[in-house]
């Protein structure tokens, strides 16, 4: 017979150069939640949403 050879798990997520997490973000698929640290906008004078993506860091603004 011959050896067993024992096969690696595979790595966990890979990161690019600024430590962010690959994967679904790059394919823009971002995990949504919301930050009330900012909930007025004072050039428009409108409640706005500020959305912040949990893995990566990205934000969007939506206004009312």
């Amino acid at each position: 017979m011959g050896e067993v050879v024992p096969f690696k798990k595979p790595a966990g997520k890979a990161k690019n150069k600024k430590g962010k997490v690959l994967g679904m973000c790059e394919h823009g698929f971002h995990r949504w939640k919301i930050c009330k640290d900012k909930q007025f906008d004072s050039q428009e004078g409108k409640l706005v949403t500020v959305y912040r993506c949990e893995r990566c860091g990205k934000q969007k603004v939506m206004a009312h």
